[in-house]
């Protein structure tokens, strides 16, 4: 389904990969030409509240149920459209590195205190550096996407919309 059949509807770049049954005869596409969507969302709601969001359409995430041991990888990409604020990876430190290793004789507020001034004083990236090993240096869209597919789930929830407020935010703010 790369291209529409009989007027059919198709998908370009993944065609079946990422479809989900509708109906016994039909089946849902993966989304496509969604950046105008996510670009018109996030201009109505700059105007209508003067605030500036960042909006993605998400699918399945990417992560391994611990209970039933499957892989949610459904879809092709976590996110086929996104606003540029959700460009790029994330640029962290590990608190429980920096606690257990360079602030290891340190504890209670002057713990507190030498971590935050490690965030504040970070700068550049982080790739190499052993205080960031293990902070999930994935897409910033597979991160948040797969957070937003857990909060709505696919069953009778009726999630549309999921707002995830904080995610931006670090231990010094």
């Amino acid at each position: 389904m790369t291209s529409s059949i009989d007027g059919s509807g198709y998908n370009e770049n993944y065609g079946l990969l990422g479809s989900n049954k509708s109906t016994e005869e039909s089946i849902k596409l993966f989304p496509r030409d969604c950046r105008p969507l996510v670009l018109d969302i996030q201009q109505r709601i700059l105007e209508a509240t003067g605030k500036h969001v960042e909006v993605m359409v998400y699918g399945d995430g990417a992560f391994k149920d611990p209970q039933g041991k499957i892989w949610e990888l459904a879809d092709p990409v976590v996110s086929p459209a996104y606003t540029d604020g959700l460009i790029g990876t994330p640029n962290e430190l590990k608190l429980k590195y920096l606690a257990d290793n360079d602030f290891k004789n340190l504890s209670g507020e002057e713990l507190k205190k030498a971590i935050s001034e490690s965030i504040k004083a970070k700068e550049g990236s982080l790739v190499g550096n052993m205080a960031s090993q293990g902070t999930t240096p994935r897409q910033l869209t597979d991160l948040i996407g797969s957070l937003c597919d857990l909060t709505s789930g696919s069953g009778d929830k009726g999630t549309p919309v999921v707002l995830v407020q904080g995610y931006f935010d670090n231990y010094t703010t």
